[in-house]
């Protein structure tokens, strides 16, 4: 227990900065995937491995929106495997950090099953609305498509920002307080796009808080884009 206690304590030091990071990514996320690295870390497990793994408990989770009818049961399944996998997401890099092992192809491991991940999440609630939903509308189909389009645009617009950002001197104005970004990211946070499928087995329910989060990632999409920006000219 001492030598697992020491562990935990070496994967905190090679924590990310909470700059940036939503209350869920925080304090749910982050302290997950800091237990799943000290276990990794224990048994020798590699980040890469971890990876994959996140992928094997995300991506049956998500053909089973799209070829299982929503109920309840699926419901806390589903959201059950794709938190677990975010949370292994999260443990692939601070076990990299803990051993000093990360790589190019690691970093590009992680990010490629990533962008496969979000973009494979609302296709399948595409699917799963046009197969087993009884829509206000049909054009709540959109709703999905939209969403995609907001997320890949948010994934990929951050991480080439903070790759630029490395060469790019930032002149940008201070940053909002820690507590109170935190609060506003998070709308846009993976993680509740995860938890929002608890609510998959009741169809209005779900349908509200989907386009919910989905015009929070539109709104947070023209802020980060105008954002990003600033801070690079």
């Amino acid at each position: 227990m001492t030598e697992f206690a020491e562990v935990l304590r070496q994967l905190s030091a090679a924590q990310k900065p909470a700059k940036g990071a939503s209350l869920y990514t925080r304090f749910v996320n982050r302290p997950a995937g800091r237990l799943l690295a000290a276990v990794a870390f224990r048994v020798g497990a590699t980040p890469n491995q971890l990876t994959v793994l996140g992928a094997l408990f995300t991506f049956p989770a998500l053909a089973a929106v799209a070829l299982v009818p929503p109920g309840p049961t699926l419901a806390v399944c589903v959201a059950a495997s794709l938190t677990v996998g975010f949370a292994l997401d999260a443990a692939d890099g601070q076990l990299a950090r803990g051993q000093r092992s990360g790589s190019p192809s690691g970093e590009w491991l992680d990010h490629v099953l990533d962008c496969i991940k979000i973009v494979a999440l609302h296709l399948v609630v595409l699917v799963s609305f046009y197969r087993f939903f009884t829509l206000p509308s049909p054009r709540f189909l959109l709703a999905p498509m939209l969403f995609q389009l907001a997320a890949v645009v948010i994934f990929f617009a951050g991480i080439l920002t903070e790759k630029l950002k490395r060469r790019t001197p930032n002149d940008a104005p201070p940053a909002s307080p820690p507590a109170l970004r935190s609060v506003l990211l998070l709308p846009v946070d993976y993680g509740l796009t995860c938890v929002s499928f608890l609510f998959l087995g009741r169809q209005d329910v779900f349908l509200t808080v989907y386009c919910a989060l989905l015009a929070a990632h539109v709104l947070f999409m023209g802020a980060f884009l105008v954002k990003w920006y600033r801070e690079l000219r």
